[in-house]
């Protein structure tokens, strides 16, 4: 008898976290490698919230905390979800759990049912899928290619939808393509579940306050009052406010739902750390201009990277309308040969002929769902970044 459940059959590590260890390894090793596998801003934590955490802690906030969250940090996101997307949230229609991921699995795992089906269009954030396996769904994966500025179409929508349709899940802006969805996309989206009772929406916002170019953040809940009862909205502070480790993510939606989450969490993690729910409520409190300063900055990445990537030889790169991450079509290397002789054959031969030959890690377009592309994140220095893409120029044009 294996000592492993079978389970662990159905996923696999997540490909952005090992490219990001790849990375870390070779460095170690003494290899020449800028990594742009990472999700997570090259920012610090402002000020601010660090110094609400020594206070926090001075006052002694170092103890376990209620499941789902501090009373005052549910109080910071209900403003948070008031303020920014004219939702009304109860205390008992919000979570707080260690990370925005955690919220996801909680959500899945305690509504999926083995043959349920989640409709998750592609490509996507690298975890949906694997969550839904684990538990016992069936991931329904929609391919929205370029054409579509990679966004789901109410037509594909429609014919998705099964009678064991549970959720969609919709991340927007999202990663990786960094495609957003206006309020009118959104709306139109929102026709077709209404004629759908069955199915839920799980809408991932982390990226909502990294936009670009005047777009403007719409979230379904929001959009369309009567899927309020149907969607869970979920959010955090890793991205805007550059506290990955901090490991604080959120939700607000049905109090059934909510329930039965804090439920779960109960019987895994309990309470996220005290002295991160202490810096979230700074965060979603506090003044929020350097947000906006931040995004400022990335645009000025963003531009500079996508049109160095489309100088390079065999490569075509959009310009993302939010987060922090580029996406471009490499199927114009596709069949090219390496100076060593080795035919491309698939987008994660030309992130592994990128990392050997002139060390620059990237993620396969193979593990959101859609190739051939590949990922690249922006949020890494300007120097960083312009000589990333110097090497990537060098490693196209030596193609043959």
């Amino acid at each position: 008898m294996s000592l492993i459940a079978a389970r662990m059959g159905r996923i696999k590590p997540s490909p952005s976290s090992m490219a990001s260890r790849r990375a870390r390894e070779l460095k170690a090793a003494g290899r020449d490698i800028i990594a742009l596998t990472a999700g997570e801003p090259d920012f610090e934590t402002p000020d601010h919230i660090k110094q609400a955490v020594v206070e926090a802690m001075a006052r002694g906030e170092t103890r376990y905390t209620a499941v789902d969250g501090t009373a005052e940090l549910k109080q910071a996101i209900a403003a948070k979800f008031k303020r920014d997307n004219g939702l009304d949230y109860a205390p008992d229609q919000i979570i707080a759990g260690n990370g925005g991921k955690q919220i996801i699995f909680n959500a899945l795992l305690a509504t999926i049912d083995p043959g349920d089906e989640v409709i998750i269009p592609a490509p996507f954030w690298v975890s949906y899928p694997d969550m839904t396996l684990l538990a016992e769904g069936v991931p329904v994966l929609l391919p929205c290619p370029a054409d579509q500025d990679f966004k789901l179409t109410p037509a594909q929508l429609e014919a998705a939808i099964t009678e064991r349709t549970k959720w969609l899940i919709l991340n927007s802006p999202c990663n990786p393509s960094g495609a957003t969805y206006s309020a009118a996309e959104l709306k139109d989206l929102s026709d077709v579940l209404e004629r759908h009772p069955q199915v839920h929406v799980l809408t991932d916002d982390i990226y909502e306050h990294i936009l670009y170019d005047g777009a403007t953040f719409a979230t379904p809940a929001q959009v369309t009052p009567s899927l309020y009862e149907r969607t869970l909205t979920m959010n955090g502070v890793s991205k805007a406010y550059a506290m990955t480790g901090w490991r604080i993510g959120y939700a607000g939606g049905p109090t059934e739902l909510i329930r039965n989450m804090a439920t779960l969490q109960s019987q895994s993690t309990s309470g996220p750390s005290s002295i991160s729910q202490a810096a979230a409520v700074a965060a979603l409190n506090g003044p929020q201009e350097i947000v906006a300063e931040r995004t400022a900055a990335f645009k000025e990445r963003r531009d500079v990277v996508a049109e160095m990537l489309n100088d390079a030889a065999g490569l075509t790169s959009h310009k993302p309308e939010g987060a922090f991450y580029m996406y471009p079509d490499c199927s114009g290397l596709i069949g090219r040969r390496t100076p060593n002789g080795k035919v491309i054959e698939s987008d994660q031969d030309v992130v592994l002929y990128l990392l050997d030959s002139v060390g620059v890690a990237a993620v396969q377009g193979e593990a959101y769902g859609l190739s051939p592309f590949f990922r690249l994140s922006f949020a890494a220095s300007m120097d960083e970044l312009t000589e990333a893409c110097k090497r990537i120029q060098s490693a196209t044009q030596a193609l043959g």
